[in-house]
């Protein structure tokens, strides 16, 4: 391979797994026009716009060992706040305790977040990046947060943020909209951090009385 080849290599985004299969299933010239034209470092204007309006997210993260997990997490529009064009924060509520992607944040910061508009534009937004936690307090005293952070925290109704997790962006790309559904958004309230057993889902798919392993 020819000097200038490896060098465009090593600079290109992505996993070496990902590029050796590229190169395995001919997909490399596809690839390396994604990479060039929509793989963004930072917040492009347009992105932070996307995610002032967004409402839901889903977080992938990995353990020290790489064992993975992937949660959601919702709030008001506006939620995930940008506070500039490589940082952006977002809040976590009271939950069932378990801070699994907590956890893994604490071994292993790197983060992948996905945001899918299914109402409106129908497009997606994926955010890779390094993330941190933040107590609450510390968050909104910090120089970073802007004024609208603690003006709208904490939410309408329910708990607000305990802690916060601030991440760093290191790829920002689009997510096509071909098999995204559009879906029809329905206005109900929500209790944000609720303790309320029948409000979190119950024992839905009837775990407490099944059998821990198998």
């Amino acid at each position: 391979m020819k000097e200038g080849a490896i060098a465009e290599r090593i600079a290109l985004p992505g996993s070496d797994g990902e590029h050796e299969l590229q190169e395995k299933w001919n997909t490399t010239p596809r690839a390396h026009a994604f990479y060039r034209h929509q793989v963004l470092d930072y917040l492009n204007s347009l992105m932070q716009t996307f995610l002032a309006k967004q409402e839901m997210m889903f977080v992938g993260t990995a353990d020290r060992h790489g064992e993975a997990d992937t949660s959601f997490r919702a709030g008001l529009p506006g939620f995930v706040h940008v506070l500039d064009e490589k940082t952006l924060a977002y809040p976590e509520y009271r939950g069932n305790g378990v801070m699994s992607s907590l956890g893994n944040i604490s071994e292993n910061p790197h983060v992948g977040l996905l945001f899918v508009d299914f109402t409106e534009a129908k497009i997606g937004l994926h955010v890779n990046g390094r993330a941190r936690i933040v107590e609450n307090d510390q968050f909104l005293r910090d120089a970073a947060a802007s004024e609208p952070v603690r003006e709208d925290n904490p939410p309408a109704t329910g708990r607000g943020a305990e802690l916060w997790v601030v991440v760093t962006v290191v790829e920002a790309y689009i997510h096509c909209s071909k098999h995204i559904p559009r879906m029809q958004k329905i206005n109900e309230e929500i209790h944000w951090g609720t303790d309320d057993v029948r409000a979190k889902g119950g024992d839905y798919f009837r775990a407490k009385t099944s059998p821990r392993t198998r």
